[in-house]
């Protein structure tokens, strides 16, 4: 891995740059690490840390580091709010992009968003939900000055219940910051909300894959439904026994790599 002179930039396998793995949260930089090492073995690929508290501002990031690092048009790989990020960008600039793969995406229309974290809250046990509760106190509390700590922690307890069978994670994960999350995630809501956020899709030009697991808490025909209506050229694949967080599924893993493999070939 090389870390560029970018403080949001790691880069892995070698030049040419052909592939962009998009972290989600947002404001959780450093999960796609291991899947931008796995995919090193046969492409050079960039991992972006996005860093900024506006959406705009997270699409300018990336049009930097593509400027900069990128083998244009490439492939934009985003996880979850990543993979709603990702499809931003190539509505933006649809020229510069070749594949948009959209892993275990958010929900494109507010409708299908009522029941996620009712299904997350269902999945915890009385400790955990405990744990829970706790922390979003804390987050929420204005005496806290320091709410990156408690988030992190918030984010790792829902990781588990996004899960189906989770393998052990790799210590790739920085600290998540609220404020990149609250900034950015206020912006995508109210483009969601006002319905521009699917209308996008018309601008969009390159083939979409999106790659979601059945036992993720978002749900899957959030994604498939809103997006089979606007793109022109795009498929939805489920994969089995899988959460929110494929490459970390021991059922899943090697199905979801074999998926990523294939469409990077294609």
């Amino acid at each position: 891995m090389d870390m560029t002179g970018m403080k949001n930039l790691r880069k892995y396998g070698n030049e040419p740059y052909t592939v962009v793995v998009i972290h989600g949260g947002p404001g959780a930089p450093g999960e796609m690490a291991p899947v931008a090492r796995e995919l090193s073995t046969r492409h050079g690929v960039l991992e972006i840390l996005n860093a900024t508290a506006t959406l705009d501002g997270q699409v300018q990031e990336i049009l930097t580091v593509l400027k900069e690092h990128g083998d244009i048009p490439i492939t934009l790989i985003g996880h979850s709010w990543g993979a709603m990020l990702a499809y931003i960008f190539a509505a933006r600039y649809p020229l510069l992009v070749k594949k948009l793969i959209m892993v275990c995406s958010g929900v494109f229309e507010a409708r299908y968003a009522k029941d996620i974290m009712e299904t997350r809250l269902a999945r915890l046990d009385e400790k955990d939900l405990l744990n829970f509760n706790e922390l979003m106190e804390k987050i929420y509390d204005p005496a806290v000055a320091n709410k990156n700590a408690p988030f992190t922690l918030l984010g790792k307890l829902i990781s588990k219940v996004d899960s189906f069978h989770p393998l052990p994670r790799d210590d790739d994960m920085m600290e998540c910051s609220y404020e990149v999350f609250q900034g950015v995630w206020d912006d995508a809501e109210e483009l969601r909300s006002s319905g521009e956020l699917i209308g996008l899709g018309a601008k969009i030009i390159c083939p979409v894959v999106a790659i979601h697991g059945d036992h993720d808490p978002h749900p899957a025909e959030g994604v498939r439904e809103p997006l089979s209506r606007v793109l022109g050229d795009f498929r939805f694949i489920i994969v089995e026994k899988c959460g929110h967080y494929p490459w970390l599924e021991r059922f899943a893993k090697d199905r979801f790599y074999d998926i990523l493999r294939e469409e990077l070939c294609g």
